[in-house]
């Protein structure tokens, strides 16, 4: 009987997402790698080895900390990905052992969705690689790291479902005052479809957690539209 070998490493990894008012944004790590005097670069999701110590979702509230500075944020895991080859490629075995000080075989990562709101005052930082907003739209002609395209991909699938169900976990990704275009333009991006303007603003007017607020938007180049608000206790 040959021996079985067992590996012990399980992490997290996070999707973030953020939206800046016109297009849904992912939030990646930019690595730089060197290899035999050459530079490699590509972009990977935030996401870590567990310690010893925590359970899942504290490790990702962790690493959302470490990576935002932010404590308050929406996270819900949606689905693990286990498939022995999701590193095969030695570069990435390679970067993580020598983030991580370990020596890594076969990993299985558990994925979490985090919605944040993208303005002036977020501080984004890691010590390994830059950090970067990146268009979901254009993930196709970029590099990512073992399985992260697939995972992307699982966590908008994952939020277009529960966005149904839940409507209000859209305005986790719109600014505190908002337009209703904004809304429908959030909307449409994450369903992959194009909604009627008419249609959507009769939509939005039975929902009663969207509240006017009788201001208009400052400085901008076409018509100023009305602004809204998000009323939680409404829901």
């Amino acid at each position: 009987m040959s021996e079985v070998k067992f590996n012990p490493h399980v992490s997290v990894d996070c999707v973030v997402f953020g939206f800046d008012g016109k297009n849904l944004k992912v939030l990646l790590l930019e690595r730089h790698i060197k290899e035999q005097n050459e530079f490699y670069n590509d972009k990977k999701l935030p996401g870590s080895i567990i310690f010893e110590t925590e359970d899942l979702e504290s490790a990702a509230y962790r690493i959302l900390n470490e990576l935002t500075g932010l404590k308050n944020i929406y996270l819900s895991q949606f689905q693990s990905f286990g498939d022995p080859k999701r590193t095969k490629n030695p570069r990435d075995i390679v970067w993580l052992e020598n983030t991580t000080n370990l020596k890594i075989g076969r990993i299985v990562t558990v994925g979490y969705v985090a919605l944040i709101k993208i303005n002036s005052l977020l501080q984004l930082k890691n010590e390994y690689a830059d950090v970067v907003w990146f268009d979901v739209n254009k993930l196709g002609k970029t590099r990512l790291a073992f399985d992260h395209v697939q995972i992307i991909q699982k966590g908008l699938a994952y939020i277009r479902r529960k966005s149904d169900l839940e409507p209000e976990l859209l305005f986790e990704l719109l600014p505190r005052k908002f337009t209703i275009s904004q809304l429908r333009i959030l909307h449409d991006t994450i369903h992959q479809k194009q909604s009627d303007v008419r249609n959507f603003q009769k939509k939005v007017k039975k929902m009663p957690y969207v509240v006017a607020l009788g201001e208009k938007e400052k400085n901008v180049p076409h018509r100023a539209a009305n602004l809204y608000k998000f009323d939680r206790k409404k829901v």
